[in-house]
């Protein structure tokens, strides 16, 4: 039987804690005791954590040896904000699938109102991520940023910038992966209608490589799910 695994809350030394409404579970619905062992998830690694201490908002392990190094392909994902029931979807997924980094990013074609409320929507996100992360197993909980407009964000890129485009003729993604050298990578998503031209040609002034997914236009949480999942198994 595969072992529950948690992403620690605390970590200090050989010691680590849950808390909240992480210990809460653990307690009330898991019935933790003292000596009981999980794997427990910390910034090195996987390791078999032993309970040491109970209450009902924290819970504390003593961690043994490293039963799996942590390991990721160092992806930032550019995610123009959409319906937000959809967007969170694909968070989830992309999270599920290996991303690190998830920006919400607002755009020339970004509806006014999710931009308004998009800010408030920042420790939802969160949340979904660190629920993915655990349900998949992770060793670490992705970030989910507050929501950037798209000309920071386009400065502020993680090693090779990769924007998907659905007027991009020639390059594809994975091409343009596998001749890429090793490093991080960000990944740019556009909104619903696609990106305007006057910002196809902010990201080409940045440097960044316009590629493509396909000849048939996708949704925009099908291709957010679709690019990661091409990049992870391309760099893994």
């Amino acid at each position: 039987m595969t072992r529950r695994r948690w992403i620690a809350d605390e970590v200090s030394g050989d010691r680590a804690a849950l808390l909240g409404a992480h210990a809460s579970h653990l307690v009330k619905v898991l019935r933790a005791r003292v000596g009981q062992s999980f794997d427990i998830a910390t910034d090195d690694g996987v390791h078999e954590g032993r309970i040491i201490s109970v209450a009902p908002d924290r819970v504390e392990f003593i961690l043994g040896d490293v039963l799996a190094p942590g390991k990721f392909v160092d992806l930032t994902l550019l995610l123009s904000i959409f319906k937000f029931d959809r967007m969170e979807w694909a968070i989830e997924k992309c999270v599920e699938l290996g991303v690190r980094t998830i920006v919400p990013v607002m755009t020339r074609r970004t509806e006014s109102h999710l931009v308004t409320a998009a800010v408030k929507r920042a420790t939802r996100w969160q949340k979904i991520a660190l629920q993915a992360a655990e349900q998949s197993r992770r060793s670490s909980v992705p970030e989910i940023s507050v929501p950037v407009k798209l000309a920071d964000a386009i400065k502020t890129q993680s090693g090779i910038g990769i924007v998907l485009s659905e007027v991009e003729r020639t390059e594809t993604l994975k091409s343009v992966l596998e001749s890429a050298p090793y490093g991080p990578v960000t990944l740019a998503l556009g909104p619903e209608g696609g990106w305007t031209l006057e910002e196809l040609e902010s990201f080409q002034g940045a440097g960044w490589i316009s590629v493509s997914l396909g000849p048939t236009i996708l949704r925009v949480e099908t291709a957010a799910i679709a690019a990661v999942a091409v990049t992870i198994s391309t760099l893994s």
